[in-house]
């Protein structure tokens, strides 16, 4: 089989995951940057600085997994980006209309009510859109390549795990968060709750997906936006570190939760590299 048998990424598809990734590069932008200042320039106000930054650096993360995507020709290589978005972006819908009254629907600054607006927009219809094309990609004609690459069994197996454990953190997230705050390393409301857990089932997801593709290949940008999820919340926690109850094993298995994602992502993408340059 030559490779023009092969499905390729629709270009609709393409523009889309750009159209995607630079919308949560800006929403990323207004939390990671402009952290103290979500009252202004977000669609809620988080009071939490470290959980602003860490749902500004999960958007960054996300942007970094959405444009490596989108310039892949191969449907079989942007893949994995799909369903983690489009799920992600549902649950984040649930959560806002659970929250409506925290949102800046009627804020006296006009840039912070057109966000807002453009907030519920976006969350409303790119699960849909994102859901069509994922089905359209799925029926359009040609095959997938071979999995010539496979991860490292220990990646394999890890990744799995954390799967289960990001599944199961955000569920608790979404649906108790009160029951769940108290375990958490940082204080949550019900509202930062719940979108920490959105992030978490996204994490699942992703981290779910990569293990059952089980290619170098076909899921290095999820292994990027793995290191780019590390290094961001890493240096959200130096900034806001002092939020953390650093007295508690959460605030440690944490820590070394960053630690281990970095280095999965990193010798993933090395490897990818290393065999990229032979072929």
């Amino acid at each position: 089989m030559t490779p023009l048998n092969y499905r390729p990424t629709m270009r609709l598809t393409r523009i889309m995951l750009f159209v995607a990734g630079g919308l949560v590069l800006a929403v990323g932008f207004s939390l990671f940057v402009l952290t103290n200042q979500t009252e202004r320039y977000f669609a809620w106000t988080v009071g939490s600085l470290l959980t602003a930054a860490f749902l500004g650096g999960s958007y960054w993360s996300a942007s970094v997994l959405e444009f490596l995507s989108a310039r892949e020709r191969l449907w079989v290589d942007s893949r994995p980006s799909i369903p983690a978005v489009a799920i992600f972006t549902f649950l984040t819908l649930i959560v806002t209309l659970l929250h409506i009254d925290k949102f800046h629907f009627d804020a006296p600054l006009p840039i912070t009510r057109a966000g807002t607006w453009v907030w519920l927009f976006v969350y409303a219809f790119v699960p849909v859109i994102l859901t069509i094309l994922f089905i359209l990609q799925a029926r359009a004609p040609g095959a997938d390549p071979p999995r010539r690459f496979p991860l490292a069994s220990w990646t394999q197996t890890t990744l799995a795990v954390l799967a289960v454990l990001f599944f199961f953190t955000g569920l608790g997230l979404l649906v108790a968060p009160a029951a769940v705050a108290p375990y958490w390393p940082w204080p949550l409301t019900a509202l930062t709750g719940r979108a920490v857990g959105a992030w978490f089932v996204g994490l699942c997801v992703a981290t779910g997906q990569a293990a059952w593709e089980n290619d170098r290949q076909c899921v290095r940008a999820v292994m990027i936006s793995l290191i780019a999820f590390s290094v961001l919340q890493i240096v959200a926690l130096v900034r806001y570190g002092n939020e953390l109850n650093w007295e508690t094993p959460a605030a440690w298995l944490y820590v070394l939760l960053l630690v281990l994602l970095g280095a999965i992502g990193g010798y993933e993408t090395l490897k990818t590299r290393a065999i990229s340059s032979e072929v």
